[in-house]
């Protein structure tokens, strides 16, 4: 057990005292972030260190769990997250009225296709490692809708999700009778999330975009660094059909002075987002130029990393992910926190290498090449588009030495259902299509038909049942003595996923 500091055996009945300490203490740091700093450690004096990151299943308390059906009925009751008016308008209106919480501590703003929700945790346990207080925004969720916001690194408390909902619910109303359309479903979460931040008090946001970036709810705010990771076709509907066009709408979280870090991108939508930095002076820096992945090597339960960053080399990273995508989201997330400490442009140093090796080794990834049961090996993992089906065959052929490998696959029926079979199809001997529960789920027979294109018809099984597909695939997985080292990968879409994660026992 490491020395405490001495703010740790300060007496807390002298808060003012520790401050001052801890401030003076910071005598090599920016003096803004030394001041933050200082105040988010006096905080975890008394409140502990943050809980570890986990799915939330439902609340023990009966009286609690029906409270938060009650609030998700209420939600549900609004538009969803597929239909869209956009415009930033009636969230602006909501901020508004709420007092501007969003402007009340920095923020991190992270875009692009693939990657957000990974990069995005390990943002968070980045800030985490060095004392900060955060909050986190992400969508959608795995299987609780508490984990869209998380405070210090674990998803808000169900007590505190219903009361922050109610504290924001007259206004939400008054907002609602004043608009043409009422808020919807994302909207209100982005403010409740704005909201709960404002009050914790949390000194930065993690905060990643639903969709888009232009008039995505969540783009109120002012971020200092804004992150864009890797793009490709998805929502081509409402975003655009090629890169450069996807890439002109997620451009617009980059605002003024920023600094934009920037994942590998087509060249196309490499183009579009480095003139938009240049039309509001913003600051860029770009994967395989000014910070990257110098070498990784797959280790027991995830891999090894050397990272290059703005301020220089970090050696012997332990990353507890599988897959070259996630080598590239740490990379991200490790440029994204030494602009936010203004390293690179302002200052000419490194981050203490402990504390990132402790925090990369800290990050959980639910539902991202995640493994959830053993013999047979279940995999799940939330690709939903041709490019994270690719992302996710690569990593199971590079960590996992399957003998077979049998796909469990339901996906949204506005998806480029195609493509993600033919990412998958090299990997999988055998796949069982299937549905999940909800009404955009791509009907079962439908996507078998698809499904048969592709794998051929004896290699399709179809169970539309979730809970049937996956008893039949782990079958599959189990006939035969010579295929002891078969497993299943459960993927297609995040409900399919966190389905499968409640059906496995992990919720």
């Amino acid at each position: 057990m490491s020395e405490p500091r001495p703010s740790d055996r300060h007496d807390a009945s002298e808060p003012d005292d520790t401050f001052e300490e801890i401030v003076g203490e910071e005598t090599q740091r920016d003096p803004d972030l030394a001041v933050i700093e200082a105040g988010s450690r006096t905080l975890r004096t008394y409140g502990g260190a943050p809980q570890a990151d986990v799915v939330p299943a439902r609340p023990a308390d009966p009286e609690t769990d029906k409270a938060l059906r009650a609030v998700e009925q209420e939600l549900a009751g609004r538009w969803g997250e597929t239909k869209l008016e956009p415009s930033v308008t009636r969230i602006a209106a909501l901020m508004d009225v709420l007092g501007e919480p969003q402007r009340a501590y920095p923020s991190i703003h992270i875009t692009g296709t693939n990657g957000k929700t990974s990069t995005a945790r390990m943002i968070e346990a980045l800030l985490n490692a060095f004392e900060l207080r955060t909050g986190r925004y992400t969508s959608p969720h795995v299987q609780s809708i508490t984990e869209r916001i998380s405070l210090d690194g674990a998803p808000i408390a169900p007590e505190r999700f219903i009361e922050t909902y109610g504290d924001v619910k007259p206004y939400v109303e008054m907002v609602d009778a004043q608009q043409p359309y009422r808020l919807s479903f994302f909207e209100v979460l982005t403010g409740m999330a704005y909201a709960a931040f404002a009050d914790a008090p949390v000194d930065v946001a993690v905060v990643e975009v639903g969709m888009g970036g232009t008039w995505d709810a969540t783009n109120v705010i002012d971020s200092t660094v804004a992150v864009v990771t890797p793009i490709s076709l998805d929502h081509t509907d409402r975003l655009g059909a090629t890169p450069a066009e996807i890439a002109g709408e997620k451009s617009g979280i980059i605002k003024e002075g920023a600094t934009v870090i920037l994942a590998q991108q087509p060249v196309d939508a490499a183009q579009v987002m480095l003139k938009k930095a240049v039309e509001v002076d913003a600051t860029v820096a770009r994967e395989g130029m000014e910070f990257g992945v110098t070498s990784r090597e797959v280790a027991v339960g995830g891999q090894l990393l050397t990272l290059r960053g703005l301020g220089g080399e970090y050696e012997e990273i332990f990353l507890p992910l599988y897959g070259a995508h996630q080598a590239h989201n740490a990379a991200v997330a490790l440029a994204a926190v030494e602009a936010f400490f203004g390293i690179g442009a302002e200052q000419a140093r490194s981050l203490d290498i402990d504390a990132i090796r402790k925090a990369f080794a800290s990050v959980v990834s639910p539902g991202r090449l995640e493994v959830v049961r053993s013999s047979p090996t279940v995999v799940l993992d939330a690709a939903h588009n041709p490019a994270g089906a690719r992302a996710a065959a690569d990593g199971i052929s590079e960590a996992f030495s399957f003998s077979r490998l049998i796909g469990v696959v339901g996906t949204s029926g506005d998806k480029d259902v195609r493509g993600l079979l033919e990412a998958l199809e090299p990997i999988l001997a055998e796949i069982v299509v299937t549905q999940n529960s909800t009404d955009r789920a791509l009907d079962a027979d439908e996507l078998a038909a698809i499904a048969v294109e592709v794998f051929g018809d004896d290699r399709v099984q179809v169970e539309p049942r979730l809970d049937d597909a996956l008893e039949a695939a782990i079958t599959l997985a189990e006939e035969e003595d010579e295929y002891a080292g078969a497993g299943v990968l459960v993927t297609g879409s995040v409900i399919t996923v966190g389905e499968a994660r409640l059906l496995l026992g992990r919720g």
